[in-house]
C-alpha cells in the first residue's frame, strides 16, 4: 500500500468515526500529545483521531518547532517520524532525550524499518510504528506507553518504602538507593546501573529479555546508554569477581539476561 492510499483509507471520516465509537479513553485527566511531522495531511489525520479520544494534540513540522512545543507545552507524549524535511528525526530524538524524559513513539516508512527500530528504541524511544500503521493501533500503543509510565512512578514509590534485600554477598538498600559488600562499604552505581540492578532483583532467577531491560531501566534513569548490553558489562565489573566468566548476571542466549541469585528480604 502506498503512503498516498493510506492516508485515503485512515482520512475516511465514517471509519474514523466507528472506530471512536468502540475505543473510550481510559482516564478522565487530559492528555496532550506532540505530532511531529513534516507532513500536513498526517498531522491533521491525526490531530483528528487524537482528539476523538479525548487527548489534545499540538503539532510541529520542524526541528525548531518541535523543541519549542516541547519546553511550552509539555506534552505527555511525543509522536515522531523519524523522516523530518529538516532533520534526521534521530537526531532530533537525541535532542530531546537530552532535555526530556517524556514518552516518544517513532513512525517510520523507511524500507529497512527493522533497522530504523532497533536504533530508535537504543536512543531512547518507548516504541516504534511502521507505516502504513492503523490509528486504532497507534492510540492502543499511545496509552499502553502512558500506562507503563503511570506504572513506573508507583514502582518508584514502593522502591522507597521496600527498604533492604541481600543476594549472595551483596546487600542493597532502596531507600538509600545504595549498593554494599558483606564488610559494609559501599560501592558506587550510576544512575542506569543502579536500575539495571533493580531490574533484575525484581525478577531473580527468571530470563529476561534486552526489551524488557530497556523498559524497565527505562523507569528509573533520566538519561540512556545506547546498548543495554554495555549497561550489563560496567555492572558485572561491580558485582561479579571476575566479569568475564560471570555467576550473577548470565547471558541467556537468544533471549537476553538472567539474575542467577536467589534476592531476600532483609
Amino acid at each position: 500500500m502506498t503512503e498516498a492510499s493510506w492516508i485515503s483509507n485512515i482520512a475516511d471520516s465514517g471509519a474514523l468515526r466507528r472506530i471512536s465509537e468502540c475505543l473510550g479513553y481510559e482516564s478522565n485527566r487530559p492528555v496532550r500529545v506532540l505530532v511531529i511531522d513534516d507532513d500536513r495531511c498526517i498531522q491533521c489525520i491525526l490531530a483528528d483521531y487524537f482528539e476523538r479520544h479525548n487527548m489534545s494534540v499540538v503539532s510541529a513540522f520542524q526541528r525548531k518547532d518541535a523543541m519549542r512545543q516541547i519546553a511550552a507545552s509539555e506534552p505527555n507524549m511525543v509522536i515522531l517520524d523519524i523522516q523530518l524535511g529538516d532533520a534526521d528525526g534521530f537526531t532530533l530524538l537525541r535532542e530531546i532525550r537530552s532535555q526530556s524524559d517524556v514518552p516518544v513513539i517513532l513512525t517510520s516508512g523507511h524500507p529497512h524499518e527493522e533497522m530504523d527500530r532497533v536504533a530508535g528504541l537504543e536512543l531512547g524511544a518507548d516504541d516504534c510504528v511502521v507505516k502504513p500503521f492503523g490509528l486504532r493501533e497507534l492510540v492502543a500503543r499511545t496509552r499502553a506507553v502512558l500506562r507503563r509510565r503511570e506504572i513506573g512512578g508507583v514502582l518508584v514509590q514502593r522502591e522507597v518504602e521496600q527498604g533492604r534485600c541481600r543476594f549472595g554477598d551483596w546487600q542493597v538498600d532502596r531507600r538509600k538507593r545504595r549498593l554494599t559488600d558483606l564488610t559494609g562499604t559501599p560501592v558506587a552505581l550510576t544512575k542506569g546501573e543502579y536500575a539495571l540492578l533493580v531490574a533484575f532483583l525484581d525478577a531473580p532467577l527468571r530470563p529476561l529479555t534486552r526489551e524488557y531491560l530497556v523498559q524497565a531501566t527505562r523507569i528509573h534513569e533520566d538519561q540512556f546508554d545506547r546498548s543495554i548490553d554495555v549497561r550489563i558489562l560496567r555492572l558485572r565489573r561491580k558485582i561479579e569477581i571476575d566479569p568475564r566468566e560471570p555467576r550473577i548476571i548470565l547471558t541467556e542466549h537468544g533471549i537476553g539476561y538472567l539474575f542467577a541469585l536467589s534476592v531476600e528480604l532483609i
